[in-house]
């Protein structure tokens, strides 16, 4: 495991939920993937979370003042930055709009403390959506991480959210997959099948694994229609929209290819036992095309990294679960596997 020279960041995500559960899961399970990184949430919260997971402590959770200091905690500690203002109980399982603040405020937190260079990169455990957007100003105005954490990177480097394009990366073991569009209706999803926008979507996604393979990333295209369009008899998107716009992204050097049939092109990219694949990444033309394939070889192993902005940014692949919060039953290997890939970003592969 890389030494960090800098600390990560982890925030709790909805207190109501399992991101408090997974990330003291994680502490317990795997302490060396953990080395160098810290909760920046509430202290209370995370004693609260570290007694679902072991009822004698031998992970005692404590106090940092500054996030250096999480450099230096001795072995098998917790160590938590308290930012935001310390919170009653919160019930688990539950929507609750002082949860959506806290969440809020951790996330705001830690992006500006990565956007400043205080810490090496980002790890976000789930939010609530509807607990986000009940917490009323300015959180309501975000569907999720991505959106915040877009706004805050645009807010620092002052430009419009227009010139801090982002796109969300779900990635394992075996697949990676990248969205030409994120959190809308299919109908507009296919609205934003744009030349621009896929062109965006190549370059970013070409730049940020470039910087994580160590080399030009291999990418497939992935057609709107049933068969990419069969020459036209499904749909003509991939001949007036995608061709055209992969011939001017290999004319700038980028490695795609394409447009292929959408239910076979994941599995020519899928990592084979070998460990080779014939793609490094799938480009995905709307959400639910890119992120069932990933999400059905198991949510344990997934995780979102988003692309594009000035910080490093990983996440677990799945919600709250308000329903096995509290119960000490939480799957902590998404979380697992989202540290270590921030940590391999920070490292650069």
């Amino acid at each position: 495991m890389n030494i960090l020279t800098k600390p990560v960041a982890i925030t709790p995500g909805d207190p109501c939920g399992i991101g408090p559960e997974i990330i003291a899961r994680t502490w317990c399970e795997a302490p060396d993937v953990v080395q160098g990184c810290f909760v920046a949430g509430d202290v209370q919260l995370m004693r609260r979370a570290m007694a679902l997971v072991q009822s004698t402590p031998a992970f005692p959770v404590c106090e940092i003042l500054e996030p250096s200091d999480a450099l230096h905690v001795p072995p098998r500690c917790l160590p938590v930055l308290q930012v935001v203002s310390a919170a009653p109980p919160l019930p688990w399982g539950q929507i609750d709009a002082r949860a959506g603040q806290l969440a809020g405020e951790a996330v705001l937190w830690a992006a500006h403390a990565a956007l400043r260079g205080e810490v090496a990169a980002l790890v976000t455990a789930p939010l609530h959506k509807e607990a986000l957007h009940a917490a009323g100003a300015p959180y309501d105005q975000y569907p999720g991480h991505t959106e915040l954490l877009q706004a805050e990177a645009a807010r620092h480097a002052g430009v419009s959210l227009a010139q801090m394009p982002v796109r969300m990366m779900l990635a394992n073991e075996e697949l990676r997959t990248v969205l030409v569009s994120i959190h809308v209706s299919l109908r507009e999803a296919l609205d934003a099948v744009t030349p621009d926008r896929v062109l965006q979507t190549l370059r970013i996604t070409d730049a940020a694994l470039t910087r994580m393979l160590g080399h030009k990333p291999r990418m497939a295209v992935a057609g709107v229609n049933p068969h990419a369009g069969e020459g036209g008899l499904f749909g003509r998107e991939e001949i007036e929209v995608l061709q055209p716009c992969l011939a001017l992204a290999r004319r700038e050097g980028l490695d795609v290819h394409g447009p292929f049939a959408p239910d076979t092109v994941f599995m020519r990219a899928r990592k084979q036992a070998d460990g080779r694949r014939e793609f490094d990444v799938v480009i995905a033309m709307y959400h639910d095309q890119g992120l069932i394939p990933v999400k059905y070889l198991g949510l344990e192993q997934g995780v979102n990294v988003t692309l594009g902005l000035p910080l490093i940014r990983t996440s677990p692949d799945h919600g709250t679960a308000m329903d096995v919060a509290g119960k000490g039953q939480a799957d902590a290997r998404s979380m697992m596997q989202a540290i270590r890939m921030a940590r391999q970003l920070v490292s650069g592969g």
